[in-house]
C-alpha cells in the first residue's frame, strides 16, 4: 500500500460529499420501493394479486436485484477508487481492487439482469422479436465486458477498459433499438417514459463514444509509448489485493469525476425506475396503441 500524502483538495471534498449525498438518497428510495411491495403482499391489492401470476419469489428476487446494484454503488460511492491507477481516498483493504471490483460485478450484472427481464417482458405482451433478441444478448454481453474489466485491472492494460467500456455501450446501443421498436407499441405516459428512456440511452452511447472510450484508449497509447508493460496474471492478482495509493488530489482524479457521478447517480436511478416497473407493469396493456387482441391489419409492410 502507498500514501502520497496530500491534504484533502476542497474540489475532491465536495465531490465526495456529492456521492455520499446522491448515495444516502438512492437508499430511502430503494426502502420506500422495498416499502410499496411489502405494503401490496401484506394487503393483497389488486396489484399485488397483478404479480401473483409471476410468482411471490420471483418478486423478491426482483426486488434483490435492485438492492445489490443501489447497495453496491453506495458503497463503492462512499470509497471511491480508481481500479488500473490503484488510487483511492482512504487507506483500508475495503478500498482494494479485488474487493470493489468483485462489489461492481455483481451490481452490474444484476442491473444487467433488471433490463433483460423487463425488455423480455414487454417483447412477450407486444409479440416483438426484435426487443425479445435484444433481451437475450444484453447480459451475456455484459458478462464478457465484466470479463475485460477484471483482465484490465489485473494486468494494468486499459485497452482491455476501453473494450469493456465499448461493450458496454453496444449493450446499451441495442436497448435503445428494442425501445424504439417498442416505442410505436403504446401511447400515453408509457410513450412518454420510453422517449425519456431513449434520450437517457442515446446520451449514454454518445458519453462512451466521445469520452469515456476515447479516455481509455488515450490512456493505453500514452503507455505503449512510454514503454509500460502489462502485469502477468498472477502478480496482478497480487497487486489488486494488496496495493492501493491513496490520494486526496484533484489532478489524480479529474477525470475520474464525471462518469462516477452519472453512474452512481442516473444509472442507480434507472435499476430504482426498472424495479418499480415490476408495481405498474400489470397496467402496459390499458396503454397499448393497438388492442393486443386486434385484428391484425389487412396489409403489412413489414413482418419482424
Amino acid at each position: 500500500m502507498g500514501i502520497d500524502g496530500s491534504a484533502w483538495s476542497w474540489s475532491v471534498a465536495v465531490w465526495w460529499g456529492f456521492l455520499l449525498a446522491v448515495s444516502a438518497g438512492n437508499i430511502v428510495l430503494f426502502l420506500l420501493l422495498a416499502g410499496r411491495f411489502r405494503a401490496q403482499a401484506r394487503n393483497g391489492g389488486a396489484r399485488w394479486r397483478a404479480l401473483a401470476p409471476w410468482g411471490e419469489p420471483r418478486v423478491i428476487l426482483w426486488v434483490l436485484l435492485c438492492a445489490a446494484y443501489v447497495f453496491g454503488c453506495a458503497f463503492r460511492a462512499a470509497l471511491p477508487r480508481a481500479d488500473v491507477q490503484r488510487i483511492c481516498l482512504f487507506d483500508t483493504w475495503l478500498s482494494t481492487v479485488v474487493v470493489g471490483r468483485s462489489v461492481a460485478t455483481v451490481a452490474e450484472i444484476c442491473f444487467a439482469l433488471q433490463w433483460a427481464i423487463v425488455l423480455r417482458q414487454i417483447a412477450t405482451l407486444t409479440r416483438s422479436d426484435t426487443a425479445r433478441n435484444i433481451s437475450l444478448a444484453v447480459v451475456p454481453l455484459i458478462l464478457t465486458a465484466e470479463c475485460c474489466s477484471w483482465y484490465a485491472v489485473i494486468t494494468t492494460d486499459y485497452l482491455a477498459n476501453a473494450l469493456e467500456n465499448s461493450l458496454w455501450a453496444v449493450a446499451f446501443g441495442l436497448v435503445a433499438v428494442a425501445l424504439l421498436r417498442l416505442l410505436i407499441e403504446f401511447r400515453g405516459l408509457v410513450r412518454l417514459v420510453m422517449a425519456t428512456a431513449l434520450i437517457g440511452l442515446a446520451a449514454y452511447v454518445a458519453f462512451m463514444a466521445m469520452v469515456d472510450v476515447p479516455m481509455y484508449l488515450s490512456r493505453w497509447q500514452a503507455d505503449e509509448i512510454g514503454g509500460k508493460a502489462s502485469m502477468s496474471l498472477l502478480a496482478g492478482l497480487y497487486d489488486v489485493s494488496t496495493r492501493l495509493v491513496v490520494t486526496h488530489d484533484i489532478a489524480q482524479w479529474r477525470q475520474e469525476i464525471a462518469w462516477m457521478s452519472l453512474y452512481f447517480s442516473v444509472a442507480v436511478w434507472s435499476s430504482l425506475a426498472l424495479c418499480a416497473f415490476r408495481l405498474v407493469g400489470h397496467r402496459l396493456p390499458h396503454y397499448r396503441a393497438r388492442p393486443a387482441d386486434a385484428q391484425p391489419l389487412p396489409i403489412r409492410i413489414a413482418a419482424e
